[in-house]
């Protein structure tokens, strides 16, 4: 039997539970993550403080990354790395790089895009979507309706826009939930989509 809570190394500063404590609902998705990843994410671990919590922004994080969106799966990876070098976030730059790598079956593009996508050699529409991402990152107050019609003008409509508005803000809720708590990133993610 898997071990599901139990790592060679702390992944939060707070007192997890231990897999005898975990609600059998939890213990089938970890299973799930385990058969489809080989481990379960640190993320999952690091929520079962507050399980019920973890439902919820499970579902909701699920429907913003792979539910129905004119944003390629790729495009909402490169909207969370780039949020999440804006914040700092160790747990996502790495988790989501890893992602970001894969989807675009180009790791070289993908730790471009995380480390510094203002010199990735993107095309206009996609810096404009990540330079949104970044001032609802930094700058929320000053976003304006110039900002939409300057995204519709280089082809997002209004609902692309708001999914962009939507996941820059679950990324920037995410980020800070995983610094504030100490997540650290599982080491299998550093050699994911290379």
């Amino acid at each position: 039997m898997i071990n599901f809570m139990e790592t060679d190394e702390p992944i939060s500063w707070f007192n997890l539970p231990n897999d005898e404590q975990l609600d059998p609902s939890f213990r089938k998705l970890f299973s799930k993550a385990y058969e489809f990843l080989g481990f379960v994410p640190n993320v999952f671990r690091g929520y079962m403080i507050r399980p019920t919590h973890f439902s919820h922004w499970f579902n909701h994080f699920r429907e913003l990354t792979q539910g129905e969106s004119e944003l390629s799966l790729a495009e909402r990876e490169m909207i969370s790395v780039v949020v999440s070098a804006e914040n700092g976030c160790l747990y996502c730059l790495v988790s989501h790089g890893a992602d970001l790598r894969r989807h675009l079956e180009n790791p070289v593009l993908g730790d471009r895009i995380t480390f510094d996508y203002q010199r990735a050699g993107l095309d206009e529409r996609t810096t404009a979507m990540l330079d949104y991402a970044v001032k609802i990152t930094n700058h929320p107050r000053d976003c304006s309706p110039a900002d939409i019609e300057h995204l519709k003008s280089v082809g997002f409509s209004e609902q692309a826009i708001f999914d962009i508005a939507e996941i820059a803000a679950m990324y920037n809720f995410t980020n800070r939930l995983a610094s504030a708590t100490g997540m650290l990133p599982n080491p299998e993610y550093h050699a994911m989509g290379r």
